[in-house]
């Protein structure tokens, strides 16, 4: 066997080694109040629920009455419940060092930086720790950890005690295991230009919306059939204000919070459109640093089906061109006859001409343009001519429309129809297509005037005649001159 080799020990240590066999045991830590001597209290520790979002805070007791000039550092720490405490097993929360200094560990520097964690001392033996914006994450077996101090001759500093003593066994009660959603009062059935009132009911052991927590709900709808969630209708967002979603603008719709955790939505005047199946979501957000919201949990609500009756209206278009021939120059009139079977009383008829224009002896893939129309309530809309010229559009009946396209131009040649809709105005004010029709095509091809067929070959003639008699005479007068010039 080979020889022992001497081990040097640090000049301090013997001193260090001396004090820990002089000095007594006078460190103590506990939770508040202090309990017992010795590395952990025996007494059994509470067990605390938090709300997610909410704020965590615990307190310990440490002190030490040795007459030596010591420091205590205190830091509290975090277990997984039911596992045995040891420092492997001991996640450091946030700690005062030995200096003052305070310090978070790994998993807790960011919260520490943005002041969602904060140790402070009260007093002379009483440490605080608020965690803010609890998460599932925190829940746990809390310890804290005091350890004694005493500096050397040359400067450092050596621990010479420690104690532990657990705090609580903390729960987190994550919004997400809470969160519930109801909606009522169930399948609807209702008639075109009835109210529509849905009811959300948000349910769960939740905080209250305030200082950590906040919420959001509103009404999403898929048409019959459609699959996912669907479309937003309307909602309140997690300041109380509401908004309505896309294709909803100008509606009369409210909604509403009618209790603590009670809301309601209200469509003024239903529409066959509104028919399908409605879903309540709510979500649950957690304050942060500062203002900053995290959404923590979201619950959609079962399906609640609404039928709109429907109308019932039929309409049907017919349209031609008058005269059946048009030439250039002239005016281009274009006829439309609507019927209608069915719908309410009180139906407003609106009508739209269209054109598609050919390219290359086809009609292009370009979506038809509008040329003019009249609206539900008689007001003219006018779109674009092909040629650029002056259109008027008229009502020339009860259910008859006239389209005139002003001289005639090989622009305006193309394919036209006509696009009759009926509108249902509620008590609300408020307009909704009840039905539409389109007519067959009608062609509009600008002929030429049989004198402009045989005027362009005799301007064709005349400037070929004079071009040539032109040429002939300059030659002529060139081999004239040339003749003379040699006389």
């Amino acid at each position: 066997m080979g020889a022992l080799r001497p081990t040097l020990l640090p000049p301090s240590l013997p001193l260090l080694l001396l004090l820990m066999l002089v000095l007594p045991d006078v460190l103590q830590v506990s939770a508040a109040p202090p309990g017992p001597r010795g590395r952990q209290a025996p007494t059994s520790p509470p067990r605390m629920t938090v709300h997610e979002g909410q704020e965590l805070a615990l307190g310990c007791l440490a002190r030490t009455s040795t007459q030596k000039h010591t420091h205590l550092a205190v830091s509290f720490g975090r277990s997984v419940p039911e596992a045995p405490v040891g420092r492997s097993t001991l996640q450091e929360v946030v700690g005062i060092r030995s200096d003052l200094a305070v310090e978070a560990g790994a998993p807790y520097a960011e919260r520490l930086a943005a002041g969602e964690l904060r140790l402070g001392k009260e007093g002379t033996d009483r440490y605080r720790m608020v965690v803010g914006g609890a998460q599932a994450g925190d829940a746990g077996t809390y310890h804290c950890t005091a350890a004694e101090w005493i500096q050397d001759p040359d400067g450092s500093w050596a621990q010479i005690a420690e104690k532990r003593a657990v705090l609580a066994h903390v729960d987190v009660q994550t919004l997400s295991s809470q969160l519930a959603v109801t909606v009522g009062p169930g399948e609807r059935r209702i008639g075109p230009g009835e109210p529509l009132e849905l009811l959300c009911n948000v349910s769960g052991a939740l905080p209250p919306a305030g200082r950590h927590a906040a919420y959001s709900v509103g009404w999403e709808m898929a048409p019959a059939g459609a699959p996912g969630p669907g479309r937003l209708v309307a909602q309140l967002d997690t300041e109380g204000v509401g908004s309505l979603g896309p294709g909803y603008e100008g509606r009369h719709i409210a909604m509403e919070k009618v209790a603590s955790r009670t809301y309601r939505l209200r469509l003024e005047a239903a529409r066959p459109g509104d028919a399908g199946t409605y879903r309540c979501l709510a979500k649950a957000y957690v304050r942060g640093s500062g203002t900053r919201l995290r959404e923590a949990a979201s619950a959609r609500s079962r399906p609640l089906p609404v039928h709109v009756r429907e109308e019932g209206v039929v309409l049907e278009a017919v349209a031609w061109l008058a005269g059946g021939t048009v030439y250039r120059g002239e005016t281009a009139s274009l006829l439309c006859n609507i019927s209608v079977r069915g719908g309410p009383p009180g139906l407003r008829l609106a009508a739209s001409w269209w054109v598609e224009r050919p390219e290359d002896g086809e009609l292009s893939s370009v979506p038809a343009q509008l040329v003019g129309g009249v609206g539900q309530d008689g007001v003219a809309e006018l779109g674009v001519r092909p040629g650029g010229g002056p259109v008027s559009v008229e009502l020339v009946g009860p259910r008859s429309h006239r389209l005139r396209l002003h001289s005639l131009g090989p622009e305006d040649e193309g394919v036209y129809h006509c696009a009759p809709s009926a509108w249902v105005q509620h008590a609300d004010y408020s307009w909704y297509q009840a039905g539409s029709a389109r007519s067959g095509p009608v062609t509009v091809y600008p002929y030429m005037h049989a004198l402009d067929t045989l005027f362009v070959p005799l301007l064709v003639g005349t400037g070929v005649a004079l071009v040539t008699g032109a040429t002939v005479l300059g030659t002529i007068t060139c081999c004239f001159m040339k003749r003379l010039r040699k006389r």
